[in-house]
């Protein structure tokens, strides 16, 4: 809850919705997914029919290169979705199944995060009375804001997160997800192959709520952005032999290019230790996502928040030992985490 009441914005309780919500299935990104579409309708009511079509769409596009969608051994749904994909169903067939199967749970569930409905809503339930949804002056509003273009990134990459985990095992306890350096993109390994995820920073994002780590100046995901974020090794990347997994989730934020590679840059200093703090409230919202980040951080860092703090502290500790000089930030925006 701490995520969206430090900074209580539109933005960061639709970001509560996608990093935070329980997975039981992977319709609730899907659902956000068609409604970034639908933005520029002429109305804000949405009929089930209307939603059918992208909603299908993009799990159908899942299917194709992760069976796994949801947590229940089989779904009719999703069953209809496969038979799409092999040709065996016609488009008007699908939908019609959506629109009767699709929405039975995502719709009650969506505004759910640890268990209670967040205080803003995005759309009305209105299936009895006019067969859809309503949007609500919040969405209007949340897709007015410049954080919006970023969502469509973050959704995917968060889906895509989740997706892998389930490939792993939901109850598999050793699940790490690793970064590439030269790729800026997130993977995990077994013995028989190497799974390339998503984009590092579109993963990263939303957690930072869509601003620098540093200065908290706003941030971007999208390539053509002029403020488009740089992946930053907090503890820097030349300190590899000095520190544990310099490469690990634990020690990856996203910085503007100031702060990066600016005049005043940090290039190979060590942040202030007021920034120390910010990484591990940061990382705390990695274990509270869930599937897979909270696997790799607990791998990483320690299984309790305590031994995850000193971890942190014992890294640091090694990082000023090296480096010696020490890096505070211009402050370019409001503090948001």
């Amino acid at each position: 809850m701490e995520f969206y009441q430090v900074d209580p914005s539109l933005s960061n309780y639709w970001r509560a919705i996608i990093l935070f919500g329980r997975n039981v299935a992977s319709y609730k990104f899907a659902l956000a997914k068609s409604l970034y579409e639908l933005k520029a309708k002429p109305n804000d009511l949405v009929t089930l029919e209307e939603l059918a079509e992208p909603f299908s769409r993009n799990l159908c596009e899942h299917l194709t290169h992760s069976p796994k969608q949801i947590t229940s051994s089989s779904s009719k749904f999703l069953d209809a979705c496969n038979r799409f994909n092999a040709g065996e169903i016609e488009q008007s067939s699908l939908i019609a199944i959506t629109t009767k199967l699709g929405f039975a749970n995502v719709i009650d569930a969506f505004h759910n995060v640890n268990n209670e409905e967040i205080a803003e809503r995005f759309f009305l339930d209105e299936r009895r009375a006019n067969k859809g949804i309503r949007l609500t002056e919040n969405f209007f509003k949340l897709a007015d804001t410049a954080q919006f273009e970023n969502f469509e990134h973050e959704t995917e990459a968060r889906w895509r997160l989740v997706e892998e985990g389930w490939r792993m095992g939901v109850s598999r306890s050793l699940i790490t997800v690793e970064y590439d350096n030269d790729l800026q993109t997130l993977f995990s390994s077994d013995k028989k192959r190497r799974v390339d995820i998503t984009s590092c920073r579109d993963s990263l994002n939303g957690y930072q709520k869509g601003h620098c780590f540093y200065c908290h100046d706003t941030i971007s995901v999208n390539k053509n952005s002029p403020n488009l974020a740089d992946v930053d090794h907090f503890l820097p990347w030349m300190l590899s032999d000095s520190i544990s997994n310099v490469n690990g989730v634990w020690n990856l934020v996203l910085a503007c290019k100031e702060c990066n590679r600016g005049e005043d840059g940090k290039f190979a200093k060590v942040p202030n230790l007021e920034l120390l703090k910010r990484l591990h409230k940061r990382n705390e919202y990695f274990i509270n996502s869930h599937l897979p980040l909270r696997e790799t951080l607990i791998q990483q860092t320690g299984r309790s928040e305590a031994q995850r703090r000193d971890f942190l502290q014992t890294q640091y500790a090694l990082a000023k030992t090296t480096a010696i000089h020490e890096w505070t930030p211009k402050q370019r925006g409001h503090i948001v985490f």
